[in-house]
């Protein structure tokens, strides 16, 4: 029987082999993983917030507290770079502020060499930040084979492996112990405790400590705290709840069970349960739960919920007539230093890196691509198939309906080149450039595929076009990503930047979750018949209503 993806209990280990209210009486532990006292500014808070507090694709969230700043870390898959951190001074607003994981380096299937890596890759993973040497960790694994840890001194970077440990940490959360003690909690359904050594390099045990009941099914997407003396291991049962684990005899257990949520009704129309997330503290004490919500065709997207204490120190997520607020009270906290980057808004690429709001599909080649005054795409692979072209650049998508715009100079574009913006995912659509003896058109392209093993079945096919000359266009790219159903996407054109052309027919956005990212905007240039083309993005602009 076909399952309604909001409510399939399915782990991606298999995809790839083959509500409790308001506690009366809150109790506010004070000390948590991540979560440091302040004692800053005097505490402000606006009205309200509304969820999503962030509606792109940022799934299997880590939220910390370092002084009076909130970070956050999510799955990238294969995108590179990857583990993109956010950054927050009210839990409300965010702005992308590095990444982790520097460069997919685990493999020639990151590549696109002979192999590709989609739904692979970086996975629900782990930040945490160690007072001690005040120091920001990444640990997570990579194709069930081993776990990496990376560190940084900034979240900006330079990030850096620290260690490759042979045991695969599945789903993995880091504690930073009261005594500076490293400890992973991982696992599906089985979930285990390891402690490293003191330097973070190597396990020097492993133990498990808790086996899901029948009953409940999977649990994993874990999250591991100390508060108040007891030891936590948050776990979600996906795609519908969230539970948590207790422990007051240390970290190695013994743990007893509660739920948490199960099937509760989220703040997004259409939408799935928020559920995998983490629970972090403010300045104040007061404790919230950041979770995503499944909200395919444009993916995983953040939403925030405050959470209150029973006397006896289970977590409960306060709720709005019984559901998943779509809007609470502000979090009370400092008025924050400066204003976060928007996820939208204008990129003419000026400086040689690129800004964080941006990954490549799968590791770029380096020598095919400059940034200054534009961004510079030479042709970098030699195919008919987007899905294997290197040096395709993606932005996430703006909901609940977002447009990108794209100044593109095609001039320097060589006979069997294609250049344009896409709408990528397991299913695709693109507008862009065909140059063809000499000739360049405009054109929609509509049809590409792959299976739910990644191979691809449809390199795509031309469904309007028409002839362009010069050496400047505009192609424009709308996206309807509320879920709940598949949505369309739209393509249009201009040689002036102002009066645009609709090309083509409405692209439907699937909202299936196999594939787990949700779609994105994405600019590529590749050859079909020899390297040495290239096009330059003058500049790209992602705007919403």
């Amino acid at each position: 029987m076909e399952m309604s993806w909001t409510h399939q209990n399915f782990t991606r280990r298999r995809t790839l082999a083959a509500a409790t209210g308001l506690a009366a009486g809150a109790f506010l532990p004070h000390a948590a993983h991540g979560a440091h006292q302040s004692h800053g500014p005097a505490l402000t808070a606006a009205a309200e917030y509304t969820n999503p507090v962030i509606w792109q694709d940022f799934a299997d969230i880590d939220v910390i507290r370092v002084g009076d700043t909130y970070y956050a870390s999510a799955s990238t898959m294969h995108y590179s770079p990857g583990a993109p951190v956010l950054r927050s001074y009210d839990l409300v607003n965010w702005e992308i502020a590095g990444h982790s994981v520097p460069r997919l380096d685990f493999g020639a299937k990151y590549d696109l060499n002979g192999a590709r890596g989609y739904v692979r890759g970086i996975w629900a993973s782990s930040l945490a930040y160690r007072p001690s040497n005040r120091t920001f960790y990444w640990l997570g694994q990579i194709d069930f084979a081993r776990t990496y840890v990376y560190t940084a001194t900034a979240v900006e970077g330079p990030w850096n492996r620290l260690t490759t440990i042979g045991t695969p940490y599945y789903d993995a959360g880091l504690l930073v112990d009261s005594d500076d003690s490293l400890y992973v909690a991982y696992g599906n359904t089985v979930i285990s405790v390891a402690r490293l050594s003191p330097d973070g390099r190597e396990q020097v045990r492993t133990q498990e400590v808790f086996r899901t009941p029948s009953s409940v099914g999977t649990l994993e997407g874990a999250r591991f705290y100390r508060i108040n003396g007891q030891y936590y291991i948050f776990l979600t049962r996906p795609a519908n709840g969230q539970y948590v684990l207790k422990s007051s005899g240390g970290p190695f257990g013994p743990y007893t069970m509660r739920q948490v949520l199960l099937d509760l009704r989220g703040p997004i129309p259409g939408g799935g349960v928020p559920h995998q997330g983490g629970l972090v503290q403010t300045q104040s004490g007061a404790w919230y739960y950041l979770a995503f919500v499944d909200a395919y065709p444009g993916g995983r997207v953040p939403a925030l919920a405050p959470v209150t204490w029973t006397p006896d120190g289970w977590p409960v997520v306060q709720l709005v007539n019984g559901a998943w607020g779509t809007s609470y009270p502000s979090p009370a906290v400092p008025a924050p230093p400066r204003p976060v980057t928007p996820m939208t808004g204008v990129d003419t690429f000026d400086g040689t890196a690129l800004a964080p709001r941006w990954e490549w599909n799968h590791n770029p080649d380096d020598t095919r691509w400059s940034a200054g005054g534009g961004l510079t795409l030479r042709t970098a692979t030699v195919t008919n198939d987007l899905y294997w072209a290197r040096n395709t650049l993606t932005h996430r998508i703006q909901g609940p309906t977002s447009t990108a715009t794209v100044q593109l100079d095609f001039s320097a574009m060589r006979d069997g080149d294609r250049a344009g913006l896409a709408l990528l995912r397991d299913s695709s659509a693109w507008i862009g450039l065909k140059r063809d003896g000499g000739v360049t058109r405009v054109v929609m392209v509509g049809g590409l595929a792959m299976d739910t093993s990644w191979n691809t079945t449809h390199t795509g096919t031309e469904l309007a076009g028409a002839s362009v000359s010069g050496g400047r266009i505009w192609l424009r790219a709308n996206a309807d990503i509320r879920p709940g159903a598949p949505r369309p996407g739209t393509f249009s054109y201009s040689t002036d930047g102002t009066t645009f052309t609709r090309l083509g027919p409405a692209f439907s956005l699937g909202n299936d979750w196999r594939f787990f990212m949700g779609y994105r905007f994405a600019l590529f240039n590749h050859a079909t018949r020899a390297l040495g083309g290239a096009v330059r993005v003058a500049r790209f602009e992602l705007s919403a209503p």
